[in-house]
């Protein structure tokens, strides 16, 4: 049976943990070694990734190019004006082409839909690069990086500020798999995705929607915090003047733990989610975190082919 990666639910928990485990062996393996230089095992030889990208990427398309390429395997990029994907051609027989072309698919666009169809229709695994529904990928990369800083994930408490949004979902989702504590400081009509609260409180997570932005981050072990308006999205000017009371400032940092870490998938934009002082501060681990983008997607590769 092949394994898809839509959502972390798709790996569970003992899944996610195992990604999380080869993913922190892969990267002490590669410790000294050139950026191109390929893994020892080449787990991944004579394997090849498709990318499609319907969305902008820096972080997505490096990592998983990297990844599939230090792993032993061969990536084909390609950009939704370079193809029929939904267009000319069906999204079906799309999956069914490229299920003849190469051994996995990745896919980031908006609409959570495509990526469910692409994965029915698709022989080979299919991955969630992101859409607006969820970011699973970006999330195993925070989990390792809260690892790495000597963070057991069971119990934390983490605080997330600004929007509801995909990479909020896949957090709540990450707290019910992976047992820690999560407040949310949003502003009235932005709340995450009601099913991934009900799910993630079903797996007995304590998930607090809060308003007021200090009471979220008091005792906080990880500040956590995103772009507030994705790309394309409409009305940019008005959504940032209702986030703005939830920017993570010196306030918000000072109310969490001394060694709280701040963390943000990026891009950044300083002054408006974060202010520049707490981008550069030493609390930041934001630059790990793209790293780990890197590590987490070789380790999401080798488990969706049972490596792991």
């Amino acid at each position: 049976m092949k394994r898809d990666f839509l959502n972390l639910s798709d790996a569970g928990s003992h899944g996610v943990a195992a990604i999380l485990n080869d993913a922190l062996d892969l990267k002490s393996a590669r410790k000294n070694k050139p950026k191109g230089a390929v893994d020892d095992d080449k787990s991944l030889a004579h394997h090849a990734l498709a990318m499609i990208f319907e969305k902008n990427s820096t972080r997505t398309r490096a990592s998983f190019d990297m990844g599939i390429k230090q792993l032993g395997g061969s990536s084909m990029i390609m950009d939704a004006g370079s193809m029929q994907l939904g267009r000319g051609e069906t999204i079906a027989d799309t999956a069914r082409v490229l299920s003849r072309y190469v051994d996995a698919i990745m896919l980031r666009t908006n609409d959570h839909d495509k990526v469910q169809s692409l994965a029915h229709h698709a022989s080979v695994p299919v991955i969630n690069g992101l859409t607006d529904l969820s970011h699973p990928c970006q999330m195993c990369a925070d989990m390792l990086t809260i690892i790495e800083y000597g963070k057991a994930l069971s119990g934390l408490n983490i605080a997330w500020f600004g929007d509801g949004n995909n990479v909020a979902n896949s957090l709540i989702e990450a707290a019910g798999l992976m047992k820690f504590n999560l407040k949310l400081a949003l502003p009235t009509g932005f709340d995450p995705n009601q099913e991934f609260v009900r799910q993630a409180r079903n797996r007995g997570a304590q998930i607090d929607i809060i308003r007021d932005p200090l009471l979220a981050a008091k005792d906080a072990d990880i500040i956590m915090t995103d772009t507030w308006v994705s790309m394309g999205q409409d009305g940019g000017d008005a959504i940032i003047s209702k986030m703005m009371p939830y920017q993570v400032n010196e306030a918000i940092m000072s109310a969490a733990k001394d060694d709280a870490l701040f963390m943000h998938c990026l891009p950044a934009h300083a002054e408006e989610e974060a202010t520049q002082s707490v981008l550069d501060s030493g609390q930041a681990v934001i630059f790990d975190q793209a790293e780990n983008r890197l590590h987490a997607q070789k380790s999401i590769l080798r488990w969706c082919f049972g490596l792991i």
